[in-house]
């Protein structure tokens, strides 16, 4: 069972809106903090957005203002509402999930594309 599936990645135009979801499977247990981060080619992965189990947020600056994170506790679903999309945020966005004794799981990434 793949612990964490990811979805609503694409292509879209500059200043376009995507939301990609992330469902957390059964199997991981005690889940505390969710994110996302990205990773383009040729750079490191860096953080995007997290969000706590109690709804505390950190957002990166380069995304502060046009990204937002939430989650539904009840589904295990991480969420990542994209909006005024840029080239730049070109990159495949992977989520990530802390758990009971601190592991940490990741998805398989999914891939955004923003064209000029």
């Amino acid at each position: 069972q793949v612990p964490l599936v990811e979805s609503g990645g694409g292509l879209v135009q500059a200043g376009g809106s995507l939301r990609l979801s992330c469902a957390a499977s059964g199997s991981i247990f005690g889940i505390s903090t969710m994110g996302w981060y990205r990773q383009s080619p040729g750079k490191q992965r860096e953080l995007v957005a997290i969000i706590s189990s109690g709804d505390t947020t950190n957002v990166a600056d380069s995304v502060k203002g046009r990204f937002t994170i939430s989650r539904d506790n009840d589904k295990n679903i991480v969420y990542l509402q994209m909006n005024s999309l840029k080239p730049e945020d070109t990159a495949v966005y992977y989520c990530r999930a802390l758990a009971l004794g601190l592991k940490v799981y990741w998805g398989q990434g999914t891939q955004v594309t923003v064209s000029s």
